[in-house]
């Protein structure tokens, strides 16, 4: 009798690999990520509706991709894996692994933006509204390469798109026994990712936003992300301990919301007329 539920086999790795070694869609997902990011970048900077000139986008990418990756992976320890740190140090080099945070992420974002503003001459805030208008194309491709992983599955569910990871289970166990999960990866793809950058994109080119109030989309952004990260992590199975009752994706998203509150306040207040 066939399962009723879609097994989960897609292979990581693009093409032949070698044990560990080989092209992932992982690392797939965060070049189309950045060369999105990078297009639009340069586009505004065609329509004349950005601070940076045409030359300057290349140097600003170059500076958050390492805001990304080295915020990424320390974000991931420290956040979520601190115990394998302090037992394994060499664990944050072994990029092979896996392991990066979305929220360790922003942090690296932010400090890359704060250090290119002062190097540059360019406003922090509106440099940080024209990042996060193209950052949710990043989270996109990442949920997309987390559902071809097979890794941070969702809840276990019974509807009619629920998948059978068989990474949740223990190895050898048969398909029939392992429990279906929500898709939870793509609820947050389509969440974090496109709906989010749906809104964005809709800020600002259709509201005078990003020219009266700078800083006020980065407010928009932490929020929006933490709302909608926050609705995704009810379907999704949490890979590390609660705090406070709260899946740790949950919990960190409080601080987002409260950065973003003010940097929306900050904005109005220095509102330009």
């Amino acid at each position: 009798m066939p399962l009723a539920f879609w097994i989960h086999h897609l292979n990581p790795f693009l093409g032949p690999h070698w044990g560990n070694i080989g092209i992932r869609y992982y690392g797939i997902s965060y070049i189309l990520g950045f060369l999105t990011a990078a297009s639009l970048l340069h586009y505004y900077s065609s329509r004349k509706i950005s601070p940076l000139k045409a030359e300057q986008v290349g140097d600003l990418m170059v500076t958050l991709v390492f805001g990304v990756l080295i915020g990424g992976r320390l974000g991931y320890f420290i956040f979520y894996r601190f115990d394998l740190f302090l037992s394994d140090p060499f664990a944050l080099i072994r990029v092979w692994e896996g392991g990066m945070a979305s929220h360790g992420g922003m942090i690296g974002v932010v400090v890359a933006l704060i250090w290119f503003s002062k190097s540059e001459n360019v406003s922090l805030l509106n440099l940080g509204d024209l990042v996060v208008s193209v950052a949710p194309a990043g989270l996109f491709f990442g949920r997309i390469a987390n559902f071809i992983n097979g890794e941070l599955w969702g809840k276990v569910s019974g509807v009619p798109w629920a998948v059978i990871f068989p990474q949740s289970a223990e190895q050898e166990t048969p398909f029939s026994m392992i429990p279906p999960r929500h898709p939870s990866q793509l609820y947050e793809a389509l969440l974090e990712g496109l709906v989010l950058f749906i809104y964005l994109q809709l800020r600002f080119w259709k509201s005078s936003v990003r020219i009266q109030k700078p800083g006020h989309l980065v407010g928009e952004f932490f929020i929006g992300y933490s709302i909608l990260r926050s609705i995704g992590e009810t379907f999704r199975e949490p890979d590390a301990g609660l705090i406070l009752g709260l899946s740790r994706g949950t919990f960190y998203s409080l601080f987002l919301v409260i950065a973003g509150l003010g940097f929306i306040v900050n904005s109005r207040l220095k509102e330009v007329k």
